[in-house]
């Protein structure tokens, strides 16, 4: 069982950055990769980015739509994950989930998720 627990949501005008933290617990944290998704009013929740672990270190995908302006990090020894943004846009506002993951094919598979944080980008 893993219990994830999203904050770093909020309010910011468009080309501003936010950062935002998923507090993880549970002992087999460590074995799932962390994803984080969105999902903005109206749309289907979609991919943002992941966050794996292999004995050569971590391994990070992200969407297209946010690769070179959102980063994905991970902290074992905090139990977290972050996801920073940079340079947002009015169409990057949405709910922001973590959750922990598995994948199957190409597709990214929540498993546990967290309660999701707002984030509003202004134009």
């Amino acid at each position: 069982q893993v219990q994830l627990v999203e904050s770093g949501g909020g309010w910011v005008q468009a080309g501003g950055s936010l950062r935002l933290s998923c507090a993880a617990s549970g002992r087999t944290f460590s074995r799932y990769a962390i994803t984080w998704f969105r999902q903005a009013p109206g749309k289907e929740r979609e991919f943002v980015a992941a966050i794996s672990w292999s004995w050569t270190g971590a391994i990070m995908y992200h969407a297209d739509s946010v690769k070179g302006r959102f980063t994905i990090s991970r902290d074992n020894a905090k139990n977290s994950v972050y996801l920073q943004m940079n340079s947002l846009k009015p169409e990057d506002t949405a709910v922001y989930y973590c959750a922990a993951a598995h994948k199957e094919g190409s597709t990214w598979q929540g498993d546990y998720w967290g309660q999701g944080t707002q984030v509003t980008v202004s134009s």
